[in-house]
């Protein structure tokens, strides 16, 4: 009897210190989002660079991974030329929503990672001034998210964290046949932000 109310003893400790870890966190990044001119099928696709915003939220299984979900946020134009139209603008607005596998090692107050895993990215079309074509519709591209980076403990709550994140998509035609590239890209998306453990 009194091994058995050491052994709950023990396991009602090990619960109560594992339930007292931060084994979730949500963060919020200022996102910078880059696109390479991509070309294909007598198109050429260009994208202005700009500045987003990303919401995660972070369940760690084991002190090392950690699954992520993500939604990343911003806006742009995306400039078209083809032999009949040499300079089509469409306002657009990219969302992002993604989960990724999270690997992460610790040194002290540094605790680099590396993430990947599957997403969608909306292309949406903004009827205002920023485009010249209006009979456009959304676009959704299937892809997958990657990426790198470290987050810096500030104290047990709090970190910052800088990466680097990519998404691999094919490049958006909003519906037009026209505008088709039947080419991938990778929209990079470096990013830094704060995190809070919970």
């Amino acid at each position: 009897m009194k091994k058995m109310m050491l052994v709950g003893a023990l396991l009602l400790s090990g619960v109560a210190a594992f339930g007292q870890e931060s084994r979730q966190d949500v963060s919020f990044s200022a996102t910078g989002l880059f696109a390479p001119a991509v070309y294909g099928n007598a198109v050429q696709e260009y994208t202005t660079k700009t500045v987003g915003i990303l919401a995660s939220y972070r369940y760690m299984l084991t002190p090392h991974s950690a699954l992520e979900a993500n939604y990343d946020f911003g806006q742009y134009s995306t400039r078209f030329v083809t032999s009949s139209l040499p300079n089509v603008r469409v306002h657009t607005r990219a969302q992002e929503f993604s989960a990724a596998y999270v690997y992460s090692l610790n040194f002290h107050n540094f605790n680099p990672f590396v993430e990947a895993g599957p997403g969608a990215m909306f292309f949406s079309p903004i009827q205002d001034y920023g485009s010249t074509q209006f009979d456009t519709k959304r676009t959704t591209g299937i892809g997958g998210v990657f990426g790198a980076g470290v987050a810096y403990e500030l104290s047990p709550s709090f970190d910052i964290r800088a990466e680097y994140r990519g998404f691999l998509t094919k490049a958006p035609n909003f519906g037009i046949d026209n505008f088709k590239t039947n080419r991938y890209e990778v929209l990079s998306s470096p990013a830094i932000g704060i995190a809070y453990h919970f």
